[in-house]
């Protein structure tokens, strides 16, 4: 069992729910807010041989195809962003850096190991830096490979987070080998995926970071590298505890539909479900910090008589504890109560009405620019009107301004738009890739 920091947060979990259901009615839903506070900044932890260990781990894993050449100024800035991120890695913290081509090399420090931050390793890692030369192909399989045998090297470090960049396509690996790697590491370590320009999939880099419980963005000018690197790593010095699940039991004959979650980004959870006893199952939510998140929880549960009431599920954060068990660390409980009063059965939550907003306009905009891409003008424009319409609902100015890049809106409260003529590629990337982000329920 690999160690914890001494330190972590304390968990709450909140939930919002109506829980009257009309006579007859089976669907249960719930969001649940779990809010991580007061762990302080983790340290290095001492070794069993009295030196500094380490509490975290971190590969930072930077494409080094050929493409990274065009122009030049790509891989400067990406040897420059690395370097920042080399420096804000706290003393203590196991790191290493990988060139990814066609094959996974390792720039820093090499041997099949993790060096140990501190002022001498991270001079010695940024003049490693050098040998990020742009050559050959790409194989991100290979490189999540190499970071999994990486972090590997220090079984006894929980928090394991990848930062992987990359410029393009995976050209040089079959799509079922790299599914074949994703379904190997998942649950081994986090990572945050960044593209730089314009020739990457989205939807190829958001598989990679959605099954390893990551970020990912686009930086369409790699002058913005180094600052987005910056904020990548500080964000990943922040966590302080591991492998968290969400527990959800249900009583017998309940179904768990759906499981995602909605805040800060769309994320759906349902099919990462591990059995953890009769009629409970876990699901990943990954490394936490301090910093508070919001579930989306739909268990459809057998009807009853109007006056009856039912616990529809208990919901439990768990870690897991080095006797093999779990530690609960915080609970809240979803109910159900039949009524035949039209009023507080037909009264939606104010929070689970928000985020089934959200979740429909981070739909519609994925849905909008995948029919534009195949040149369907007249469904991408319906879609993309929803979206108007709810972000503009919703209060998701984010996605708002990023829609209005990409259409004029004509009126946003009905959802009327059209296309822009002239989108350039890099606004309608980053409209679909930022499409996931959400906002919180206004107080």
């Amino acid at each position: 069992m690999a160690t914890q920091s001494k330190s972590h947060p304390a968990f709450s979990v909140d939930i919002f729910q109506n829980e009257y259901l009309a006579d007859g009615a089976r669907e249960v839903n719930a969001i649940v807010t779990v809010t991580a506070t007061g762990g302080g900044t983790p340290v290095g932890l001492p070794s069993a041989d009295g030196g500094q260990g380490a509490d975290a781990a971190v590969v930072i894993t930077v494409d080094g195809s050929g493409s990274m050449d065009y122009p030049p100024t790509k891989m400067r800035n990406a040897r420059e962003a690395t370097a920042v991120a080399i420096d804000t890695l706290r003393d203590g913290v196991a790191f290493a850096v990988v060139k990814g081509t066609h094959e996974a090399v390792e720039v820093y420090p090499g041997g099949g190991r993790l060096a140990v931050a501190d002022h001498d390793t991270r001079k010695q890692a940024k003049q490693a830096l050098r040998k990020l030369t742009p050559a050959g192909g790409t194989a991100i399989g290979t490189w999540l490979t190499l970071a999994d045998q990486l972090f590997d090297s220090r079984p006894d470090i929980a928090i394991r987070h990848g930062i992987l960049l990359t410029d393009g396509r995976n050209e040089h690996e079959k799509p079922a080998e790299l599914r074949r790697v994703l379904d190997e590491v998942a649950g081994r370590f986090t990572a945050d995926c960044r593209g730089v320009g314009t020739d990457w999939e989205v939807d190829e880099l958001r598989r990679i970071s959605s099954a390893l419980l990551g970020t990912v963005d686009i930086v369409a000018e790699p002058s913005g590298l180094a600052e987005d690197f910056r904020a990548m790593m500080e964000k990943t010095m922040g966590k302080q505890v591991a492998d968290v699940a969400l527990r959800l039991w249900t009583p017998a004959n309940a179904v768990v539909k759906y499981v995602k979650q909605v805040a800060p980004a769309v994320e759906d959870l349902t099919g990462r479900r591990t059995e953890a006893g009769p009629r409970a199952g876990d699901y990943p939510t990954g490394s936490w910090g301090d910093e508070s998140r919001d579930y989306h929880v739909c268990v459809e549960v057998p009807a009853a008589a109007v006056g009856s009431e039912m616990l529809a599920a208990r919901i439990s954060l768990v870690l897991p504890a080095p006797d093999g068990g779990s530690e609960v660390l915080s609970q809240g409980l979803v109910r159900a109560i039949w009524t035949d009063d039209l009023v507080s059965s037909t009264r939606i939550s104010p929070q689970v009405a928000h985020y089934t907003g959200q979740a429909e306009l981070s739909a519609a905009v994925q849905e909008g620019m995948a029919a534009h891409r195949a040149g369907d003008v007249d469904r991408a424009t319906a879609k993309l009107g929803l979206a108007v319409r709810l972000a503009h609902e919703t209060g998701n100015e984010g996605t708002f301004r990023l829609l209005q890049k990409v259409v004029d809106v004509v009126d946003a409260r009905e959802g009327t738009v059209r296309f822009r003529k002239n989108v350039s590629e890099a606004d309608s990337m980053t409209l679909e890739t930022r499409s996931t982000k959400t906002v919180r329920v206004k107080k």
